[in-house]
């Protein structure tokens, strides 16, 4: 053990009972002190530092030198400049030197284990409150463009952030935006690969593919309309497995959505249905929808698309079975290609119910729908609860419960079609 007794000091307190400061003596207990320091960023003692680039740096270079002021060697001012340069060298700032001050108090060995033994216990602790927070992944998992997709990540963000995540603090979020349905396979893979926290797949059309993709990532849906019908889960209040979220049932919101066209144009007995063989969920609501076509004695004209480039051609096919109005069952592809889509219902005049009201703001004439952007911002406490440890065979899945009547007015009127006042009363926007 060092036996130099020399005076140079270092304030380390005061004296709860006297006020009088405590000093720590002697350069070899410095060389102990140090390596108590450097175990936490958090400034203690005599102290101040910012974040030290090495532990082990500070404990070599101020124990060696610290040794090296033996009682051999006074006391100097050289010796405590040079003990001082080696802290400052690693980011330390002795706050005072105190050197034979008058009414100063030596700390006594007992005094000093206590000090140490209960910084053993604080520092641990101030230390892991000072770690970075961890930073979740998001990937999101939809058809492109972006642009048209804006108010929905917004909703999602918005409601994200009521929950207290910040992108770029505690939670990023990875876009994957498809073309084509034909690219979600390989993004989901991507996603994967990349070992995301949540998928978060929008739809039916998304959902697949990501389940294709993994069993154990958990995925979360918005807008699918029937998790149950494709065995996407198991059951609305026990999901089962990897998936769960918010669903709006198309096998209910689409005869109503025909129902509520034939009050828009009640002579109208013939029917064009546009629909997309694609999209996982339209299969089991298009039967929806034939049972409901034959209730109200109705001839329906079945129209697939499943891309845009497919559009034209199935207008031309409309307009060769010359329907009186058209119904274009909720997909997608649908309200990505909104405005082109209401581009062709005008031109053939054809008065069209669609599913979602995006497609109304775009230019068509009626809609019927749950209200998506509401579903997406829900979706964000799904994704906290999973991020917090909650398994989603554990979440129940939520029906929407919020719907909307959206009508367009400078359509009807451009299509010469009166809209009954019944209806209007209803609607719960008008677009004039």
């Amino acid at each position: 053990m060092l036996k130099n007794t020399a005076t140079t000091k270092i304030l380390m307190g005061r004296d709860r009972h006297t006020m009088a400061p405590i000093v720590l003596t002697a350069p070899w207990r410095l060389c102990l002190l140090s390596v108590a320091i450097t175990q936490t960023r958090m400034p203690i003692g005599a102290f101040n530092h910012p974040r030290p680039s090495s532990t082990q740096t500070v404990h070599n270079a101020v124990g060696q030198r610290a040794a090296s002021c033996s009682s051999s060697e006074p006391q100097s001012d050289y010796c405590k400049a040079d003990i001082q340069s080696h802290l400052s060298s690693c980011g330390f700032r002795p706050v005072e030197w105190s050197c034979g001050v008058s009414g100063a108090t030596t700390m006594r060995r007992r005094e000093f284990i206590r000090l140490i033994g209960g910084a053993a216990v604080a520092w641990p602790l101030a230390a892991r409150a000072q770690q970075p927070e961890r930073i979740a992944r998001i990937g999101y998992l939809d058809l492109g463009p972006a642009s048209a997709r804006a108010d929905r990540v917004e909703a999602l963000r918005a409601g994200l952030r009521d929950l207290g995540y910040i992108e770029g603090k505690n939670i990023a979020i990875e876009f994957r935006w498809a073309e084509r349905a034909e690219r979600l396979p390989d993004l989901a893979t991507d996603l994967v690969r990349r070992k995301v926290d949540v998928i978060f797949a929008i739809s039916s059309t998304m959902v697949e593919p990501a389940r294709q993709a993994t069993s154990t990532i958990p995925i979360v849906f918005a807008t699918h309309a029937d998790p149950v019908g494709i065995g996407h889960v198991v059951s609305l209040a026990r999901p089962g497995g990897n998936i769960t979220g918010l669903s709006m049932l198309l096998t209910d919101l689409a005869p109503k959505e025909l129902k509520i066209l034939t009050e828009v144009v009640p002579q109208a007995k013939r029917i064009a249905v546009l629909w997309n063989p694609t999209t996982p969920s339209l299969p089991p609501a298009m039967k929806a929808v034939d049972a409901a076509g034959q209730r109200l004695g109705l001839q329906l004209v079945k129209v697939p698309a499943q891309a845009s480039e497919d559009f034209d051609g199935a207008f031309a096919v409309m307009a060769r079975e010359r329907p009186e109005a058209l119904m274009v069952v909720a997909s997608p592809l649908y309200i990505t290609h909104r405005e082109r889509l209401a581009e062709l219902a005008r031109e053939h005049r054809l008065p069209a119910m669609f599913g979602s009201k995006e497609n109304v703001q775009a230019g068509g004439l009626i809609s019927y729908s749950a209200d998506l952007t509401d579903l997406h911002r829900r979706a964000a406490s799904y994704i906290d609860k999973i991020l917090r440890g909650a398994k989603p065979d554990e979440l129940p899945v939520e029906q929407a419960s919020k719907y909307e009547l959206v009508i367009n007015l400078k359509t009807a009127k451009a299509l010469g079609i009166p809209i009954p006042a019944s209806l209007l009363a209803r609607a719960d926007e008008v677009i004039e």
